[in-house]
C-alpha cells in the first residue's frame, strides 16, 4: 500500500489519465499527455495545476509581523494587508532553508507558503522562532487545497467563475473571494512566468472549482498540466527551485537574491536569525565587486545542439577547466533548444561568452545568456 499523501483531486487526476509521481511524499500528476503541449498551452492559452502539495502555515497574533521579521530575512511587518512578498528563511549561518511567499491576510494574520519538500522544516523552525512573541504558528496544510490557472487566457477563464475584481487584483496580491460559489483566497501569483492566479480553497471544494474552471476553459485552450511542464515553465522564466538553485550551502547573496534580505527592518531592533552571517556575506560580495571580481554567478546557458545540459553537469571553460555546475536544465519548448541555469565563475558570466558543458565526457558548446530566457509581453 502506498504511503504517499493524496491531494483532494487525486481521483480526478487518475480519471484524466495522468501519469503520477512521488514528489516530496505526495502522489502528484507529472503529466496528462504531452508535457510539451501542456507547456505551450500555458504560454499561449492557459493551464490548470493542482498545487495542493505546497505547505501552508498561518501565523496570527498581535506580534505576528514582528515574529516573522525575526524569523525571515524579509521586512514582513511592512507588508500591506492583502499583499504578498517573496522571501526566505535562513539558518544562523545564512544558508537558505527555503524560499517562501508570505501573504498578509489581516493586520494580525499572515499565510506563509513553503515548498512541499521543506514544509515540515519551515513549520518546525517557525514554531521555534515564535518563542517570546505574542504569535501563534498553525499548520494549515490540511486546511487548503491549492489550484492554479496560468496563462494569457487565465483572467478570462477565471472571470466566468467569480465576480471578484480581477483587473483590480494586482500582481502579488490576494483577496477573499468566491469561485464557483465557494469561499476561497484568490492570489495573483504563480510560478510559470505567465499571468495567472492561485486559488486557496477548502479541500472538499477543490473538485467543484477544478471542474468549473475546466468548463470555463472550454474553447479557450485550457488544459490540465502536471509538474513536468511546471518545471520547464519556471526554468524558462529564470525562477529558482529549492534543491537546485537554492540550498543550505548558499546564502541569498550567493544566489544573486540579496535583494530579499532587508537589513533596514525597524522591528526587533533590526535583528533577525542569520543577520550576522548575511552581513558578512554581503560585505564579502561587495569587496569582491570592488576588486573587479565576483563570486560565482547564476547565469542562463543556451545550446545550439541537441544534448541537454542536466543538473550537476560540470561547466568548463574553452581550455577545459571546470568553472561551474548546472543547477537545472531541460529542452525549452518555447525556444526550441536546450537551456540550463548554472553557477559559473564571474569571469565567464558575461552574456555572449562561449563555454561548454561536460555531457558524459564530451564538451558541448553553450552560450551564456542573461536570465530569464523568456519574459511575457506585458
Amino acid at each position: 500500500m502506498s504511503s504517499l499523501r493524496l491531494t483532494a483531486l487525486d481521483a480526478l487526476h487518475r480519471a484524466l489519465g495522468a501519469t503520477m509521481t512521488d514528489f516530496a511524499g505526495w502522489d502528484m500528476p507529472l503529466r496528462y499527455g504531452s508535457e510539451r503541449e501542456e507547456h505551450l498551452a500555458v504560454r499561449t492559452k492557459a493551464g490548470l495545476f493542482d498545487l495542493s502539495h505546497m505547505g501552508e502555515i498561518t501565523v496570527t497574533g498581535p506580534q505576528a509581523g514582528e515574529m516573522l521579521d525575526h524569523a525571515l530575512v524579509g521586512f514582513v511587518s511592512a507588508l500591506g494587508v492583502l499583499r504578498a512578498r517573496y522571501t526566505m528563511i535562513c539558518a544562523e549561518d545564512g544558508g537558505i532553508l527555503d524560499d517562501l511567499i508570505v501573504y498578509r491576510l489581516r493586520e494580525d494574520a499572515f499565510l506563509v507558503v513553503a515548498n512541499a519538500s521543506n514544509a515540515q522544516l519551515v513549520l518546525d523552525e517557525l514554531i521555534a522562532r515564535a518563542k517570546g512573541f505574542d504569535a501563534v504558528v498553525t499548520d494549515d496544510r490540511d486546511t487548503y487545497a491549492l489550484i492554479a490557472v496560468q496563462g494569457p487566457e487565465a483572467t478570462a477563464i477565471l472571470a466566468d467563475t467569480t465576480d471578484a475584481d480581477l483587473p483590480g487584483l494586482k500582481y502579488y496580491a490576494i483577496l477573499p473571494a468566491r469561485v464557483a460559489g465557494r469561499d476561497v483566497l484568490l492570489a495573483r501569483t504563480g510560478y510559470t512566468g505567465e499571468d495567472g492566479f492561485e486559488i486557496f480553497c477548502h479541500p472538499v471544494d477543490a473538485e467543484e472549482i477544478w471542474q468549473a474552471l475546466t468548463t470555463a476553459g472550454e474553447g479557450r485552450g485550457l488544459v490540465p498540466c502536471g509538474l513536468s511542464c511546471r518545471d520547464t515553465l519556471r526554468l524558462e522564466a529564470g525562477m529558482p527551485l529549492y534543491g537546485h538553485e537554492l540550498s543550505t550551502d548558499l546564502t541569498p547573496f550567493d544566489a544573486g537574491l540579496g535583494r530579499v534580505v532587508r537589513f533596514d527592518k525597524t522591528t526587533n531592533e533590526g535583528a533577525f536569525i542569520g543577520r550576522k552571517a548575511l552581513e558578512q556575506a554581503a560585505a564579502a560580495a561587495e569587496a569582491l565587486r570592488a576588486e573587479g571580481g565576483a563570486p560565482r554567478v547564476l547565469v542562463g546557458l543556451v545550446s545550439d545542439g541537441k544534448r541537454v545540459p542536466r543538473a550537476e553537469y560540470t561547466v568548463v571553460s574553452a581550455d577545459g577547466a571546470p568553472i561551474g555546475r548546472i543547477t537545472s536544465g531541460a529542452p525549452s519548448p518555447t525556444l526550441g533548444q536546450p537551456i540550463a541555469m548554472a553557477y559559473v565563475d564571474a569571469a565567464h558570466a558575461a552574456p555572449g561568452t562561449t563555454v561548454a558543458v561536460d555531457v558524459r565526457g564530451k564538451h558541448e558548446p553553450v552560450r551564456v545568456v542573461a536570465l530569464p530566457f523568456y519574459k511575457r509581453a506585458r
